[in-house]
């Protein structure tokens, strides 16, 4: 075990490393931690890791896949291609991936392979694999959660994730180099980030990076109903015809700026 200023580390080994999945547009899962260490007051992913060490100190344990580039190494010679979505249920470039790389080995792999990859993050760490990323170009896309472009905003629900406009410059960076991008809004939270302002300029910078624009409504989880949660008296504002609106502003923006808009997952399929 390994103590972080804020966080714990532990290193386990796998013997799986790809999962299936039934994300839209993915066939397999890769997370190359458990856990995370930004400590989203949101994240749902606490609700799908089984390693109660993780899911009952969220954001204060990480644990490293030690071994998984080498297992990743034999699945695939024997898996039929198909997308791969990196960070699925962890942020594959939080601050642990500095110093094991456990990311970067596994991407190594799978493009060496020609596997397609999906990453999801809300790291800028992730450029320092631009060059890789660049050379297999073809077969990658990069997507950030950007939930809010507000730094005050963003410390409130995102405590220990790195600050929106370093995820906005790094999105700028991947697009400039000819890499496919593209922006999570979400969770939507109402009275937080639903305001037309933040919806604007999100759709403004999917726009400009060239980025389809993906948007979530905020789900609402047992654990987000307890009256002390940060969320709580969020949540309740969270009823049918705020989603209805909600959803309605979000496209109407895409349409004006010419930004091609999806809704994010629709149901609870996660894969440690």
């Amino acid at each position: 075990m390994v103590n972080y200023r804020s966080f714990k580390v532990y290193v386990t080994t796998v013997k799986t490393a790809l999962s299936e999945t039934g994300l839209p547009d993915l066939k397999y899962a890769l997370n190359p931690y458990i856990g995370c260490a930004h400590g989203c007051v949101y994240c749902y992913a606490r609700l799908y890791t089984r390693d109660k060490r993780v899911s009952d100190n969220w954001g204060g344990v990480v644990v490293v896949k030690y071994n998984l580039p080498q297992v990743l190494e034999r699945e695939v010679n024997s898996r039929v291609r198909g997308v791969v979505g990196v960070g699925t249920i962890t942020d594959p470039y939080q601050p642990v991936e500095a110093h094991y790389k456990v990311t970067l080995k596994s991407l190594q792999v799978l493009l060496r392979a020609k596997f397609p990859i999906s990453i999801q993050t809300k790291n800028p760490l992730v450029l320092r694999d631009l060059e890789l990323l660049a050379k297999f170009r073809e077969l990658v896309d990069v997507g950030f959660t950007i939930t809010t472009l507000s730094y005050e905003k963003a410390r409130f629900i995102e405590p220990n994730a790195p600050p929106p406009r370093s995820r906005v410059e790094a999105l700028r960076r991947l697009s400039n180099v000819g890499l496919k991008t593209w922006i999570f809004y979400g969770p939507i939270i109402p009275g937080l980030n639903d305001d037309e302002e933040t919806i604007k300029h999100i759709v403004e910078l999917a726009a400009e990076t060239n980025s389809t624009l993906y948007y979530d409504p905020l789900h609402i989880k047992p654990f987000m109903k307890t009256p002390t949660h940060t969320l709580y008296m969020h949540v309740l504002k969270a009823t049918r015809e705020w989603r209805v609106n909600i959803e309605s502003s979000v496209l109407e923006k895409c349409i004006e700026y010419g930004v091609k808009c999806k809704p994010g997952f629709t149901g609870d399929t996660f894969l440690q």
